[in-house]
């Protein structure tokens, strides 16, 4: 998640300068071939400005679905965070020995608490890893210089300005080896830790540390993160309709490719002198068009581990905080700090 107020020059020539320099060449090229008469033909400005219209109510809606797509990715972690605090909550306050007919040792009950806290940050970090994984759709997955591009954003402005390998260590660190073991190799890791929460409260409702309220209560929560764990694969899984998604650029091409042919003719009649004037116009009005499709479509998946993603990982982190805190421990591992105005 980008979190400074606005992008410095610097960083917008980072992300776009390469579609800036292939603009000017494109229409720096199309005025020598005007200036030295080898195109004589020009498209009037009226169907073209026509499709510019056409093209930016299309790319605007695309941005309005890639927008509330990442919104409610959002909205998800938000309730994570929430059910996870009240998870902690009645872990914290609902095992004890007020319905045990033989008192069970404190400590005893202590290292209960722990496990369900400490197995529920490992179905945190699980998740977050599982959502990282590429789907054949994101760019990452591309081949040739979208590939290329998406890997170098990953490495310098997304999830490798981090030590990613924090989920699976810290997985480790949250399961018993025996239950990590065993869980990791599952299709679902996630999935199935959550399955593993809810045997372990079956065995604390027998052994009478829980009354059928507290189980209900508690099972209740397994199931909303059951619940707000599938909308978030729904968003990882089945992206913004590839339809919508791959028109939209062919079209932003189409008004590109035009543009100079009926721009350029239309900016010369003002005159010579003005050549080092309309290129840049040209260009920069092609640029426009380009970000508002490029835009749209980075955002559309907001598991990408790029820049414009969702800081999944300092989500993880506040809750691990707050819920080790709830479990009285002192040495508590640091919130995730932004890098580069960027954060994970």
């Amino acid at each position: 998640m980008i979190i400074t107020k606005n992008i410095s020059l610097v960083n917008l020539l980072k992300w776009s300068g390469g579609h800036i320099i292939w603009l000017l060449l494109f229409t720096g090229g199309v005025t020598f071939l005007y200036e030295a008469k080898i195109i004589k033909f020009e498209i009037p400005w009226l169907p073209v400005s026509v499709i510019g219209t056409a093209v930016a109510f299309y790319v605007g809606f695309k941005n309005n679905q890639a927008y509330d797509r990442m919104w409610e990715a959002r909205k998800i972690w938000g309730g994570i965070v929430n059910d996870s605090r009240s998870w902690g909550m009645m872990v914290d306050g609902f095992i004890s020995n007020q319905f045990t007919e033989k008192e069970v040792d404190k400590k005893e009950i202590e290292t209960i608490k722990e496990r369900l806290i400490y197995r529920h940050l490992g179905w945190m970090y699980a998740h977050r890893s599982q959502l990282l994984v590429p789907t054949p759709w994101e760019h990452i997955s591309q081949k040739g210089m979208v590939g290329f591009a998406a890997k170098r954003y990953v490495s310098k402005y997304g999830v490798g300005m981090v030590d990613d390998e924090v989920s699976k260590a810290q997985l480790k660190c949250f399961l018993p080896k025996d239950e990590y073991e065993r869980l990791i190799h599952n299709q679902n890791t996630a999935t199935q830790i959550i399955n593993e929460q809810s045997r372990d409260l079956k065995a604390l409702r027998k052994a009478n540390l829980i009354d059928d309220f507290r189980h209900m209560n508690l099972t209740r929560l397994l199931k909303d993160f059951y619940t707000l764990q599938g909308k978030n694969e729904r968003i990882k899984k089945f992206p913004l309709p590839r339809q919508y998604a791959n028109m939209s650029r062919v079209f932003v091409w189409i008004f590109i490719g035009l543009l100079p042919f009926s721009m350029v003719p239309e900016l010369m009649r003002i005159g010579k002198m003005a050549m080092w004037a309309y290129i840049p116009v040209t260009a920069l009005i092609g640029w426009v068009y380009l970000m508002m499709e490029v835009i749209g479509d980075y955002s559309e998946s907001p598991f990408q581990g790029m820049a414009n993603d969702i800081p999944m990982l300092s989500l993880c982190r506040t809750i691990e905080i707050d819920l080790r805190e709830m479990l009285g421990e002192k040495n508590l591992p640091e919130a995730i700090e932004a890098k580069k105005g960027i954060l994970m």
